[in-house]
């Protein structure tokens, strides 16, 4: 439920989407025997959906580079995700 305003669909799209991320490309795909794999599966996915992997909508940065400021190379140029 939106805690910004009655009936704020908009309030919950970003968390909803980013939900459906994990689940669609990571929990749905691989199988686990138990919760630890799940959350084991869940920490790797984080680290590459926060470093490895572009997003659109940072003009195919990643986000952790963006956020430390370190999407820059010694020349001052942006770098892309590695």
């Amino acid at each position: 439920m939106s805690m910004n305003g009655r009936r704020r669909w908009i309030d919950n799209v970003m968390v909803e989407r980013f939900f459906r991320t994990i689940k669609y490309e990571e929990v749905y795909l691989f199988a686990s025997a138990d919760g630890h794999e799940v959350q084991v599966g869940i920490a790797k996915f984080m680290v590459h959906y926060n470093t490895k992997r572009p997003h659109l909508n940072l003009s195919h940065w990643c986000p952790g580079e963006v956020y430390r400021g370190s999407d820059k190379d010694a020349n001052g140029h942006r770098v892309k995700c590695s």
